[in-house]
């Protein structure tokens, strides 16, 4: 013992033991355990998705049409309102004396037409009897016409006045939620011409639109795919379509596409959607940011693995393939779009496939692992077989 001893240091015979410990237990290791699981195989649609902006069906500016001092505002900020409701209250008393005057010179026009008629029909009378010149009656004629005419005119400045005084009552043109009055009471409003007064805007809530742009490429995919019969257009506003607001994570909206432009923009190359959603509750406010999907494709059916289950080998991606003895191949993959958390792949993998889904370090191609079954359900979870 004490002639080993001198022969090897200390340090060394360490070394040499930890060696002699550890390859019994390197030959005792084999191949690596890893979970294993063929891919899903459903009929899926692919959805374009684009960003874009919740407007209003309708938004109008409420405007003077009369001009007068503000007597009254009868809403609060903001609220909403039906379609009729009464919104302001323009000094009324200037319309009704204009009013009345117009009333009067209607009389007055009414009993000069009246006598102008009692004229002619005396005018008639006497020509019949050669009484007067037929030059007089074709005066007493002219004026009798004359005189209707301006009875008319006075009926027409009446009903004048009346819708400047139905207008010194503004009503809302539409039911909506309405904005802040921009206008105090007390103050004069000009109405009637291109500068009139803004009192305030309405915007329609229920329903409400969801506006956005599309490129020349996508536009003309959307018109081939109609073409040829495979999807709908997305003229047809039976089309389905969802959305999302920027703090939700699922598109939980759905709507029906409403319109498409007549012409791209030759300045950006893109045309004009609009989709439609239903609002009865008013969640969904003219201005806000969303995502939407709309169908890209005609159903078809694809394979889907974890987006977890790729592995990148420089510029390409790969998955690790298990045959029956354990043999692990890398197979070059063509992948497609996410669907509800799954990855499509275009190319490169078969429905039969067992690829790796966990143990993703521990498994190498070209070399061999211990595989555990497991089944891969649509919602992207897995699930262990017993036994294996």
């Amino acid at each position: 013992m004490v002639t080993f001893m001198r022969l090897f240091s200390f340090p060394t015979l360490l070394a040499l033991a930890v060696l002699a410990a550890a390859a019994p237990a390197q030959a005792q290791q084999g191949p690596m355990p890893v979970t294993i699981a063929k891919p899903v195989v459903k009929k899926i649609i692919d959805w374009d998705e684009y960003t874009g902006r919740f407007e209003a069906t309708e938004r109008v500016e409420i405007r003077a049409r009369v001009s007068g001092f503000l007597e009254s505002v009868h809403f609060r900020d903001g609220e909403l309102v039906d379609k009729g409701d009464l919104l302001f209250v323009i000094d009324p008393r200037p319309f009704e004396a204009q009013l009345d005057v117009a009333k009067a010179s209607l009389e007055a026009a009414r009993t000069r037409a009246e006598l102008a008629e009692s004229e002619f029909k005396r005018a008639e009378s006497l020509l019949k009897r050669n009484n007067i010149s037929r030059e007089t009656f074709d005066q007493r004629r002219a004026e009798l016409a004359t005189a209707r005419t301006t009875v008319l005119a006075a009926q027409a400045q009446v009903r004048i006045a009346r819708l400047n005084l139905e207008f010194t009552q503004v009503k809302a043109p539409i039911s909506g939620r309405i904005s802040d009055a921009r206008v105090d009471v007390g103050n004069l409003v000009e109405g009637g011409t291109a500068q009139s007064t803004l009192l305030t805007t309405v915007v329609s809530i229920d329903p409400i639109l969801f506006t956005f742009s599309a490129s020349e490429s996508e536009f003309l995919k959307y018109a081939r795919l109609h073409a040829t019969g495979q999807h709908d257009s997305p003229r047809d506003r039976s089309s389905p379509v969802f959305a999302r607001l920027m703090d939700e994570d699922t598109f939980n909206h759905e709507g029906r596409m409403n319109f498409v432009d007549n012409e791209l923009s030759p300045n950006t190359g893109t045309i004009r959607f609009q989709a439609r959603f239903d609002n009865p509750a008013g969640f969904l406010v003219p201005g806000v940011f969303g995502r939407l999907r709309l169908a890209g494709s005609a159903e078809y059916e694809a394979i889907l693995i974890p987006d977890a289950a790729v592995v990148s080998d420089q510029s390409r991606k790969l998955v690790l393939i298990v045959d029956k003895e354990g043999n692990v191949k890398g197979a070059p993959v063509d992948l497609g779009p996410l669907h509800n958390g799954l990855r499509v792949i275009r190319g490169g993998l078969g429905r039969d496939d067992a690829i790796v889904v966990n143990g993703l370090q521990r498994a190498r191609p070209g070399g061999k692992v211990a595989p555990k079954e497991a089944d891969l359900l649509p919602d992207g979870t897995i699930k262990v077989r017993s036994g294996s």
